[in-house]
């Protein structure tokens, strides 16, 4: 089955673009195309798509308040920001909102389509440059944080594994165990840790 994409996206230009992307690419189908976030809150939905592209700078409502509704409907539905923007407080916010990936909109296609499969595999794809400011500004906050502190032995390894980068199926290979395992320790994490994906999970690791 293909991954089915919906986009977000009020520039009509880059809109029909990533849809022209998708629809052309093998294993990627736009299943739905909105221009504002009020639309999207709608009618999306109903598409039940994999994942949503989501542009931060709407025309009313923004993206990230979008992000946050959406999820609070459907607490599955992976979430890309993509958008032009590198500023933190808007990094930081639309993972806060729920978003699980972070992607610049000057990003390759090719590159682009790998951070789709990867999200839906249950990654978190972030740019180089979004990483690196995530990490750098939760180092220098140098936050202590008792949240990880219900986790089991297991959970924060794999927690930490996470946070170096590494993918479902690579974390299983590590500790020989099945993907499916590997899911549900991450399922009980996000619930003893209260976060909704597994890059706030990350975030809050790091700030240990």
């Amino acid at each position: 089955m293909p991954i089915k994409v919906a986009i977000v996206e009020d520039n009509e230009k880059i809109r029909d673009g990533l849809a022209a992307l998708i629809n052309g690419s093998e294993g990627f189908q736009c299943t739905a195309a909105y221009e504002t976030a009020e639309e999207a809150l709608r009618r999306l939905p109903a598409y039940n798509p994999d994942v949503v592209l989501m542009d931060i700078q709407l025309p009313k409502m923004s993206g990230i308040e979008c992000v946050a509704r959406l999820k609070d409907h459907d607490a599955t539905m992976q979430m890309m920001m993509l958008t032009v923007y590198e500023d933190d407080e808007k990094v930081f916010k639309s993972i806060l909102a729920g978003a699980t990936g972070y992607i610049l909109k000057r990003t390759p296609p090719a590159e682009l389509l790998e951070a789709i499969r990867d999200l839906h595999e249950g990654g978190s794809p972030m740019s180089d440059q979004i990483a690196r400011k995530v990490v750098k500004a939760f180092q220098e906050m140098g936050k202590s944080s008792k949240e990880t502190e219900n986790l089991s032995e297991r959970e924060l390894d794999i927690l930490s594994y996470l946070a170096k980068g590494y993918h479902d199926k690579e974390i299983a290979d590590h500790f020989f165990l099945s993907i499916k395992t590997v899911r549900t320790h991450l399922r009980n994490i996000y619930q003893k840790l209260h976060v909704r994906s597994r890059t706030e999970a990350v975030l809050m690791y790091l700030r240990k």
